[in-house]
């Protein structure tokens, strides 16, 4: 599993997502929406 993660992040596409995470992560908004899912992620299990 770690290993087709790895190959993914190393992949042009995976360049691409991480960009787009970078951007999204830099938006005070999107940065709250972010911190709410992981806390609901968190809460489910």
């Amino acid at each position: 599993m770690m290993e087709r993660i790895k190959r993914f992040a190393r992949s042009p596409e995976g360049r691409r997502t991480a960009e787009q995470v970078r951007r999204a992560a830099a938006d005070p908004r999107r940065r709250e929406q972010a911190q709410r899912l992981l806390r609901k992620l968190r809460t489910r299990r």
